[in-house]
């Protein structure tokens, strides 16, 4: 009978014991005092394998309780504020954000830059990140790692992160340490399939100093490996048609790597088609940070921001790709399939031959092309800086609400807001333009006369306006001229800052760095004013082709492409080449290969390869010494450091008698140049001939453009000492950082000092771009004569002269004579 009763209390117990565990899993026992746990219901699964509960903070801490088979379901870990203008600040989930994701979850990094850093006392940054309607529709949350200067306040300091310009949480700065990880759960239905805007927003203050100058001091740094985006449910990670490609995104050092295996790479005929669909998927992606490689074997492994594609025929992908669709056999192919070794998605592009694989590479990159005689409106630049930057053509006035600025009361010392704005690769108005931006913004009593706004063009300053009155005072549509000299080709970013001086700084009395008190307001209301300026084209021009891809992104028939050799190395560099350009044409780049430049003639051309390889005509065109095809070798950490001519020179310069007088006047030189923008080739009659350019050994990396033997067309030069070198330096020269450095007509990359130096153009022809009429050339007058002033003046003379003989002519015809 005791056994009968114990059997029956054993059985009970186990069912209990059973029946509790249907509940989600809590720690509750083992937390810290006043600090709880949030538990995330598991996702219908096999019971053999639950999915493990995230452990996150809540908005209130709340005393630890005993677990129950119902818990209470507890508040996000951080909640949407009902008023976006004024969030309140709230605990942090703190977490490792290295650790690796929960078991069924997606992860999406979501930084497209290597580095992200907030700085100063206000600073804001948005882009977009696209999504496919699997991953908009599920459950979501928002982490993100950060670290701060140990000089920023942070009970006056915060960091908002919005989504879709809704705030989803805001974070006091406080981690100098080391970074910190914060997790903010995603509002259900905030997210939407395609472009979603990402949004930091920091505002700080220093801990002790009330200065301008300690302003700069202050930072916020958020690390791209631990800030993403995370989906529940695997079905989030699948992938389709071409949002996927565009839902590519970045991984955690802001990079896009598209993976190419092609067996028959090296065939004829598959360079064409394989450049093509390097194009389209560069601009379907549109990321900001992308390269291209090319291979030959098995499939690399998957890993977040990259996509594998396997392009080929059925017979050439088979030993590959056992589990081939039997429709590749028999028609155009371009589907996404899974990798059954990794599980990763793989786009496969087939067909019977490869004249079938071309038509399927056609409906993957067909949406992207675009005619070059449709004028676009915008330069697509959402995906690391949103708004898109628009196009202006001439005479126009911009909102800045329309530009991404927004209504701003501040408090601090030094407020920097910024915005992007295009002009077309025929902008010719450097030397006389400017712009006008027409300011709404007020300031308080407070403000001390000293204080200015300055307006940066490409963080070269550009106007400074000073503030006079002592009374406070409104500002209407105040103009400030802007100097267009800074202005090139292409993407420009213009930033607004306000220097504020008060009483309250200079004494900077204990707190006072935490001022509540806006002193000063922005707002969006104001306009940036372009005027007319002249349209012409310029040759050469490499700040156009890095700009807009001018010339090849305007030519109506195939460009001429020459590739020395056709191997891994060479291609992957033309590719990440040209899927760049095609980023900033807005479409694909029609090219043809081409083994000689006899079949070029005198058209637009492109000529990428090793030195060593490189047509003599092509270099000497572009000024590249061709004896450099045999001395350009790069320098290795073993060799014995070479000397560099012009620091030597320079050295020997200073030792030698008089060498100080000289310093003195370069010196004198460089000063006129920064303050007057006069030096000696504004004070030639003619322009010199461009000098032959020898390629420094430090240097990895050339890019040079010039005329071709006509001088008809642009022939540009893309070469580097070994195969290897040029896909190396090709993958950091295309990055969104460096790409807009280049200019000039010659432009070096070192890949041991990280250095891009560019040699200004000397001498360029003009191209025409626009129907001829008076007023256009009347402004390419007014520019050319402001840079070459010995030739202004002279028809200056010229002109005072000739109506001073005619004046003489007239009163001698005229009136009574003796």
């Amino acid at each position: 009978m005791k056994r009968i009763v114990a059997a029956s209390l054993l059985l009970l117990n186990a069912s209990a014991f059973a029946q509790a565990q249907t509940a989600p899993f809590d720690m509750s026992g083992e937390r810290p005092p006043g600090v709880s746990v949030t538990p995330r219901l598991t996702p219908p699964t096999p019971p053999a394998a639950p999915a493990p509960a995230p452990v996150t903070v809540p908005v209130l801490p709340a005393p630890a309780t005993p677990a129950a088979p119902a818990p209470a379901p507890v508040p996000p870990a951080i909640a949407v504020q009902p008023q976006p203008a004024a969030p309140v600040l709230q605990p942090a989930a703190v977490a490792n954000a290295a650790a690796p994701p929960h078991s069924g979850d997606v992860r999406r990094y979501v930084v497209p830059f290597s580095k992200l850093g907030l700085a100063g006392e206000y600073d804001r940054r948005s882009w977009s990140v696209y999504l496919t309607p699997e991953q908009a529709a599920a459950k979501a949350s928002f982490t993100f790692a950060y670290q701060n200067a140990i000089v920023v306040a942070p009970e006056a300091s915060a960091l908002t992160v919005y989504l879709n310009n809704r705030p989803i949480g805001q974070q006091r700065i406080g981690s100098p340490d080391g970074p910190s990880a914060v997790t903010f759960a995603v509002p259900p239905g905030l997210l939407q399939p395609g472009a979603n805007l990402v949004t930091f927003e920091a505002a700080q203050r220093h801990r002790t100093d009330c200065s301008i100058q300690s302003t700069y001091e202050l930072w916020s740094n958020i690390d791209p490996a631990g800030t993403y985006l995370s989906f529940a449910g695997t079905d989030t990670a699948l992938l389709a048609g071409a949002d996927a490609i565009r839902a590519i995104g970045v991984d955690g050092a802001g990079k896009t790597e598209f993976d190419i295996v092609v067996p028959a790479l090296e065939q004829p005929g598959t360079t064409r088609p394989l450049l093509r669909l390097a194009q389209g998927l560069s601009v379907l992606s549109s990321m900001p940070n992308q390269i291209f490689a090319f291979s030959t074997a098995s499939l690399p492994a998957g890993g977040p921001g990259k996509l594998s594609v396997l392009v080929g025929t059925a017979a050439e992908l088979r030993p590959l790709f056992p589990g081939l669709p039997p429709g590749a056999e028999s028609a155009a192919l371009a589907a996404f399939v899974t990798d059954p070794r990794s599980g990763s998605p793989v786009l496969l592009i087939s067909g019977p031959s490869w004249p079938a694989v071309s038509s399927a590479i056609d409906t993957i990159v067909s949406p992207t092309d675009r005619s070059s005689d449709v004028r676009r409106d915008v330069l697509t630049t959402e995906r690391w800086s949103a708004p898109n930057a628009p196009l202006v053509f001439s005479d126009t006035n911009i909102a800045l609400s329309q530009l991404g600025v927004k209504t701003t009361e501040f408090s601090g010392r030094r407020l920097r807001t910024s915005f992007n704005i295009a002009v077309p690769a025929d902008f010719y108005a450097n030397a006389y333009g400017e712009a006008k931006v027409l300011l709404d913004a007020a300031y308080t009593d407070n403000v001390l006369p000293g204080s200015h706004i300055d307006i940066y063009v490409n963080d070269n300053i550009a106007s400074t306006v000073p503030i006079t009155t002592t009374s406070g005072g409104i500002l209407r549509h105040l103009p400030i001229r802007v100097t267009m000299r800074h202005f090139k080709p292409g993407l420009n970013t213009v930033a607004i800052e306000a220097i504020l001086m008060t009483k309250d700084d200079a004494a900077c009395a204990p707190g006072a760095t935490a001022g509540a008190t806006p002193r000063f307001a922005l707002f969006d209301t104001s306009e940036l004013h372009v005027p007319d300026f002249a349209r012409v084209g310029q040759r050469p021009n490499l700040a156009a082709m890095a700009g807009t891809a001018y010339p090849y992104g305007r030519a109506t028939e195939p460009t001429p492409l020459f590739i020395d050799r056709i191997d891994a190395d060479t291609l992957s560099a033309a590719a990440t080449l040209l899927g760049q350009m095609a980023i900033t044409a807005g479409h694909p780049i029609a090219v043809e290969t081409v083994a000689s430049p006899n079949m070029i003639g005198d058209r637009d051309a492109i000529f990428i390869g090793s030195i060593s390889q490189m047509p003599a005509t092509a270099l000497s065109q572009t000024n590249i010494a061709t004896a450099s095809q045999a001395s350009w070798r790069p320098v290795t950490d073993a060799q014995a450091a070479v000397v560099d001519t012009g620091t030597a020179f320079e050295e020997w310069n200073s030792k030698v008698s008089g060498g100080v007088l000289r310093s003195r006047i370069t010196a004198f030189r460089e000063w006129v140049s920064r303050n007057f923008d006069i030096s000696r080739s504004s004070l030639q009659f003619v322009p010199g001939a461009e000098e032959i350019f020898t390629p420094p050994n430090a240097a990895t990396l050339l890019v040079a453009q010039g005329s071709s033997p006509a001088g008809t067309g642009s022939w540009t030069v893309v070469a580097a000492p070994s195969a290897k070198d040029l896909r190396e330096g090709l993958e950091v020269l295309t990055a969104q950082l460096n790409w807009p450095q280049i200019s000039g007509h010659i432009s070096t990359y070192s890949g041991k000092t990280g250095k891009i130096e560019a040699v200004p153009v000397t001498r360029f022809d003009f191209v025409p771009s626009m129907p001829w009429s008076i007023a256009n050339y009347r402004l390419i007058a007014a520019n050319w004569l402001s840079t070459n002033i010995l030739s202004y003046a002279f028809l200056l003379v010229v002109f005072v002269l000739l109506i001073g003989v005619t004046t003489s002519t007239m009163l001698k015809r005229l009136g009574r004579s003796k």
